[in-house]
């Protein structure tokens, strides 16, 4: 078990370098560039969201899936706006390239089954694939479209993307996008596409979980983590690790929760773990989070937002088999960010590794017993050399 396991979080923690790579669009409120994890997420979100969209034969958990996987190769080739005149085969061999190394980090049978997943988005063909890639072209047009403050050059990145780029396939493959793209641009079609627009306010609301900042620092050490790429990690987290899961789990579930369980950080922030806080402060958190669901979840139409809350709900409770694990997850990726980069945030709030046992290692072993064993005796060498026992 144990090296498997270790070539299970060494593939982890490499995916963590997907969070530098910057990609040319904006975030929703134009003050920097998002990155490409942030990214994957978001499109993730798309995935759950605009499913109702899909073809009946699309099974959304897969596409979900190829949507966290489908950047993981710019870790090595980095990322290739479309406007640029680039060589796409040189960069086809170089992500092919990357492709194997990342995936050849996993076990065998994960890493064939990560990289077949990964070949079948590239190559378009099969229903999940098409529509994992009509999200990928359209979640850029939307994010620039409904930017605060667009740029102008990539207002006419999207023009020329609608017309005769890549998008131009959505007239017919998903004519809603297309349509209402139009129809921000000023080019009024006159289309009905109420099914598509009553989703989006959560879309976009959505992006602001990029802008909101964590305890937790990157593995590299140069800076805080926010909350949507988090979620990005820690969903790969619990699809690579759910065979440790204590009880019987719906990794597709699993996933979904993970998807969701920080947008209310939206609205009410986030709490940081070791961060001391009285029962006050914590019951009027806990309150702030719960109006931030009933805002959230009430942007989408009554049955979406009726499902993701229960999920939520579900999530916040920890009371299923599902969440108990999602839970433990969403403990574990801190604490090896923590470990990569020095001490992070177990310095910055002097925490001891009796508190880590506490705080963490209760609820991980409560879910994935055996992650625990073999987080706890990774980071111990690190409180006994810094005497923070």
């Amino acid at each position: 078990m144990t090296q498997r396991i270790q070539a299970q979080f060494a593939f982890l923690l490499e995916a963590d370098r997907l969070r530098g790579i910057e990609r040319q669009n904006l975030i929703l409120d134009c003050s920097r560039r998002e990155n490409s994890a942030e990214h994957s997420w978001h499109l993730a979100l798309y995935a759950l969201v605009l499913a109702p969209f899909a073809e009946p034969e699309v099974t959304i958990t897969r596409v979900i899936q190829m949507l966290l996987l489908h950047d993981l190769v710019e870790i090595d080739a980095g990322d290739h706006p479309i406007s640029d005149a680039v060589d796409w085969q040189a960069v086809a061999e170089a992500e092919q390239a990357a492709a194997t190394r990342l995936f050849g980090l996993l076990p065998n049978d994960q890493g064939a089954e990560l990289h077949a997943l990964w070949q079948e988005f590239e190559q378009a063909e099969s229903p999940d694939a098409r529509f994992a890639k009509h999200l990928d072209h359209c979640q850029p047009i939307f994010q620039t479209l409904y930017g605060a403050a667009p740029l102008p050059d990539h207002l006419e990145v999207v023009r020329g993307n609608l017309f005769g780029g890549r998008a131009a396939a959505l007239e017919h493959s998903f004519p809603e996008a297309y349509f209402h793209a139009l129809d921000l641009l000023g080019d009024g079609s006159g289309r009905e596409v109420s099914a598509l627009t009553d989703r989006l306010p959560f879309l976009n609301a959505a992006d602001g979980l990029k802008t909101i900042l964590r305890a937790t620092w990157l593995g590299d050490g140069s800076r805080a983590e926010n909350s949507a790429e988090h979620s990005w990690h820690i969903m790969l987290y619990g699809w690579i690790l759910g065979e440790y899961a204590y009880s019987d789990i719906d990794i597709s579930r699993v996933i979904n929760m993970l998807l969701l369980h920080d947008i209310v950080e939206i609205d009410a922030g986030d709490t940081p773990i070791h961060g001391a806080q009285s029962p006050e402060a914590q019951a009027a958190q806990e309150a702030q989070e719960l109006q931030a669901a009933d805002r959230l979840f009430g942007l989408l139409p009554v049955s979406q937002a009726q499902q993701f809350r229960a999920l939520w709900d579900e999530f916040e409770a920890a009371t299923s088999a599902d969440a108990t694990f999602a839970k433990a997850i969403d403990r574990v990726q801190p604490v090896l960010l923590n470990l990569l980069n020095g001490g992070g945030s177990w310095l910055e709030y002097d925490v001891s590794f009796a508190q880590v046992e506490s705080r963490v290692g209760v609820k991980v072993t409560r879910g994935a017993p055996e992650v625990w064993s073999y987080v706890r005796d990774r980071i111990s060498p690190w409180f006994e050399e810094n005497k923070r026992l």
